[in-house]
């Protein structure tokens, strides 16, 4: 059949098929690298991959980092401290094996509470409920492009706070105290316009809505601006919503995508595998000499 490439919207994600992620050559992965920096989302489906197989795709990428500390902490399998689990699973004690449970997970950018957060995330899928768990992705770059005048005067130059308190799912991090107000928050301070590393694009980097904060502002004046953002963001023609089958393997570019996850049943089981791309750079402004 051949290698073929298919852009899945205009806006972010492309599917690759004909590539083996257990025996890739040189070729393949230029095309793999090249596809996902044009796209900012990958979907290979069909994979067939061990855990050692997906930490050797994912290292070809760059160092990896270390999973999130999540509602109840770190949770990795056995031996594989890289990979991160997502899942509602419950262990013979009755305690899950994963993060996140069944329940909405909110639009983020994963870790982007961090000064320095990871460029790419793989999730890789194991077990998979019969409906619901589908995961949406938010082309950052092509919101960018299309944001009105005057929106993008009042954010310009300016940072906004990357709230580490709560995780996607609404969870309280492992040893974090909780608080609402975004000033006294842990977290870190991104533009809100970066300019790509690679593709040299702007994007929008938003990270996460609660506990966000435009500086500059007053409180008010910042969730009006914030409000306007985001409901200009997730437009309908930003957007890709994935329907995993078994052996999906998606990479996403935490620098120009968000994404959430629809929730499911929760007496249904869903097992995902998930690694993450050490950061190459701190996120810097669209405007900012090189």
């Amino acid at each position: 059949m051949g290698v073929t490439v298919r852009p899945v919207t205009a806006a972010v994600g492309a599917e690759i098929s004909g590539i083996d992620l257990r025996k890739f050559t040189e070729q393949e992965f230029d095309l793999i690298a090249r596809t996902w920096s044009e796209h900012s989302m990958i979907l290979l489906r069909g994979q067939q991959l061990s855990d050692d197989d997906l930490l050797a795709f994912s290292r070809r990428f760059g160092e990896l980092d270390p999973p999130p500390n999540q509602e109840r902490g770190r949770i990795s399998p056995p031996g594989y401290p890289d990979i991160y689990v997502v899942s509602n699973v419950l262990d013979a004690k009755g305690d899950p094996i994963g993060a996140l449970g069944a329940g909405e997970a909110a639009w983020h950018t994963d870790m982007s509470y961090l000064d320095l957060p990871p460029d790419a995330s793989m999730l890789y899928s194991l077990e998979l409920p019969p409906a619901g768990g589908n995961t949406w992705f938010c082309g950052m770059q092509a919101a960018c492009d299309a944001l009105p005048a005057e929106l993008r005067r009042k954010i310009e130059g300016r940072r906004i706070k990357h709230d580490g308190t709560y995780n996607s799912g609404g969870y309280l991090r492992k040893g974090v105290t909780p608080t609402d107000d975004p000033l006294a928050a842990p977290g870190a301070w991104h533009p809100a316009i970066l300019r790509h590393p690679v593709n040299g694009r702007q994007t929008l980097y938003l990270g996460r809505r609660r506990n966000s904060y435009i500086e500059g502002y007053d409180r008010e004046e910042s969730d009006a601006i914030l409000a306007a953002l985001w409901a200009h963001v997730i437009e309908p023609r930003f957007l890709y919503e994935h329907v995993w089958k078994l052996g999906d393997l998606v990479m996403w570019d935490n620098r120009s995508t968000m994404h959430r996850r629809e929730p499911f049943d929760s007496e249904a089981r869903r097992i995902m595998h998930r690694t993450q791309i050490k950061g190459s750079r701190r996120p810097a402004a669209y405007g900012a000499a090189l």
